[in-house]
């Protein structure tokens, strides 16, 4: 099939608002090159189980595309048009399997050398698109919270050296109730700002859904990342190529193991088998989860708050060992784990710098239950430390 060839019946595979989406903007798809049509039809196919940010980044971009003149949609796309692409390659079911097609056309086109300048067309097409897009409004700063070193003694290790240059690193903190204060600070700010999947709870431990907050939570995915590892672990045993591996984990559904639901819930179900299926690590280790999902939660859902919890992960051992957590009880390592969340706090607060509003932004990473705290915010002054005596909530309520 070619892109003219397209009718409404060619997206019966797809959801319900996927195949309206894919409908209403027929003409257009009609008139892109195969070479860009199906990664763009990727997105589509999964407009059910995107965040309302990402569906209308999507409407935006069907925007861009068509308020062009036919002329300046044939140059953008003409760096796309003009890939050679083998016949047993065009030739697979794009429309159905989109995401299918992009692999197979990625490893053409680094076969054929072709790569380089596919790359160039797309960053050329994606700037362009940014800058027709107009910036989205949050209705409050950004803020972030990072909770480092459950059951963790910290001692001779030098915590936040990453973030000590662009924030204020208080030596003096009084916990004042711990973890219960900052939940009830968060909690407190989604109910002033109620709007769904704008505020989220990610904890690498058992967490209890608490109000107004999307939660994930590594213990309440035991069983899907069991599923999960048995996938791995069979697929080393098999002699199964990391590539291909990969690209089974990815086509795993949220059916298959056993996530049901509807509406927002599917597409946290998704979000969630996401991060188990294209994370490394996210399977086995804590705090790997931790690092990940807010990475993912900050690019995709773009909230205003994002409270991260980091607690002990398992000790490194064999991959045998770690990919058996069905049969065994992991041995948890608390001192090792606050290494791993002090560099995940850095790489949290970086990818909170990504999104807009970043000037005005908020940032705390604690150590849980004990004195040592950075907060980053317009007025506090860059690299300066604080011996002075402050309560938990007190810091709290000024980034708030």
């Amino acid at each position: 099939m070619t892109p003219g060839q397209l009718q409404p019946e060619s997206f019966q595979a797809y959801p319900p608002q996927a195949r309206q989406l894919a409908t209403r903007h027929l003409p257009l798809l009609r008139k892109l090159p195969v070479g860009f049509l199906p990664l763009l039809l990727r997105e589509v196919i999964a407009y059910d189980y995107k965040f309302p940010v990402e569906r209308k980044e999507l409407d935006q971009q069907f925007t861009y595309l068509e308020s062009m003149t036919a002329e300046q949609l044939q140059v953008i796309m003409r760096p796309f048009a003009q890939l050679h692409i083998a016949p047993e390659v065009e030739h697979l079911d794009w429309v159905s399997k989109p995401a299918d097609f992009s692999e197979q056309l990625s490893a053409h086109l680094w076969a054929t050398h072709q790569i380089d300048g596919f790359r160039a067309a797309a960053v050329v097409y994606v700037g362009k698109m940014n800058a027709s897009r107009p910036e989205n409004a949050v209705p409050a700063h950004r803020l972030g919270i990072v909770v480092i070193g459950q059951g963790a003694s910290g001692k001779d290790y030098p915590l936040f050296r990453k973030l000590r240059p662009h924030g204020v690193h208080y030596k003096a903190v009084a916990p004042s109730n711990g973890y219960a204060t900052v939940l009830q600070a968060v909690t407190a700010r989604a109910a002033k700002f109620p709007t769904p999947f704008a505020h989220w709870k990610i904890d690498g431990g058992a967490a209890e859904p608490s109000a107004g907050l999307t939660s994930v939570s590594y213990d309440s995915l035991k069983r899907v990342r069991i599923l999960l590892q048995a996938k791995i672990q069979k697929g080393y045993e098999s002699g199964t190529g990391s590539e291909a591996l990969r690209t089974a984990l990815a086509r795993t559904r949220p059916e298959d193991v056993g996530m049901n639901g509807s509406g927002d819930a599917a597409v946290l179900n998704y979000f969630q088998l996401s991060l188990l299926t294209e994370g490394s690590g996210t399977q086995i280790f804590s705090t790997t989860f931790v690092q990940w999902a807010a990475r993912e939660v900050w690019r995709r859902a773009q909230p205003i708050t994002l409270l991260a919890h980091f607690t002990p992960r398992q000790q490194q051992d064999s991959s045998q060992e770690l990919l058996s957590e069905a049969r065994r009880k992991p041995v948890l390592d608390p001192e090792g784990s606050l290494i791993d969340a002090d560099m995940g706090a850095y790489y949290t607060w970086i990818n909170q710098q990504r999104l807009t509003g970043a000037p005005d932004a908020r940032f705390l990473a604690w150590f849980e239950d004990h004195g040592e705290a950075l907060a980053i915010a317009p007025g506090l002054r860059r690299g300066a430390v604080s011996t002075d005596p402050v309560p938990l909530e007190k810091l709290l309520k000024e980034l708030v």
